[in-house]
This record gives structure tokens, C-alpha cells and sequence, in this order.
């Protein structure tokens, strides 16, 4: 499949580099793309969503299945695995959404101002997220 069949069912698909691209994740309610799409150059594609949508709820929400990231390969064929996918743009750009909701959080605790439900649940929802971008690039943040 290529990633064109991938990318029409997405949403606010941005491109980043050359066979990479970012969207909105259609497994949760994401305003802000949080989902990376990778294309190799064997054809393959990585999807990554960094608020820790997993892929088969991913694909189940745009009518699709785990193979169909994968080109067809013949008999004996082996891919060695990549050891970061995802291109520190990718992860770079995600970080940095993520952090702009910690930081404007932190000032509203600085200036006393109290943090509702939705605001503690945003703040969390992006501390994961960092968390989970960290992991794609292979960096340890324990």
C-alpha cells in the first residue's frame, strides 16, 4: 500500500520531510497531529502516535488493517529493524507542542491561578506524550 491510501483518511496530514509526515491521530481526539507517519524506502510504513494510541486502534480507525503498512514480499525476503523509525524532527516537533502546554500550565501555577479538571488532564495527556517521543528517539528520561 502506498502512503497516499494512509494519508486521505487522515487529518490535518502535514508533511515533514521527504516520506514523513505528521496528522491528528483518528484513535483519540487529537486537535493537534500527534501521529507520525513514516514511509521506507522498501515501501513499508511506521505509524507512531505519541499520545500512546496503539496501532491496530489506529488503523481500525481509518478502515484498515496491520498489513496493510507492509508491501507485498516474496519468499525468504528479511527487513532489518530500524533502531529509531522516526526522525528527530518528528519527535523534536511533538516535544515541543507538548512543551509549550507544560510551560503555559507552569505560569498559570506561578501566578496562583488554580488548574481545573480539563487543565490537569491536558497537563498530563502531555507529559505522556513527551515521554512517549522521548522513547521513539531512543532516549532514556527516567
Amino acid at each position: 500500500m502506498s502512503a497516499a491510501k494512509l494519508l486521505s483518511r487522515l487529518e490535518k496530514v502535514r508533511p515533514t520531510r521527504p516520506g514523513n509526515w505528521v496528522a491528528c491521530c483518528p484513535a483519540h481526539d487529537d486537535r493537534n497531529p500527534s501521529l507520525a507517519i513514516c514511509e521506507k524506502q522498501d515501501g513499508r510504513l511506521l505509524i507512531r502516535c505519541f499520545a500512546g494510541c496503539e496501532a491496530p486502534s489506529i488503523l481500525s480507525a481509518v478502515g484498515m488493517e496491520f498489513q496493510d503498512l507492509f508491501p507485498p514480499r516474496g519468499l525468504g525476503h528479511h527487513v532489518k529493524r530500524e533502531r529509531y523509525p522516526f526522525p528527530a524532527a518528528d519527535i523534536l516537533y511533538a516535544i515541543g507542542f507538548e512543551a509549550l502546554i507544560v510551560a503555559t500550565t507552569a505560569s498559570s501555577i506561578l501566578a496562583g491561578e488554580p488548574l481545573n479538571a480539563a487543565d490537569r488532564e491536558r497537563l498530563a495527556l502531555a507529559v505522556c506524550r513527551i515521554h512517549a517521543a522521548l522513547d521513539a528517539g531512543g532516549l532514556n528520561h527516567e
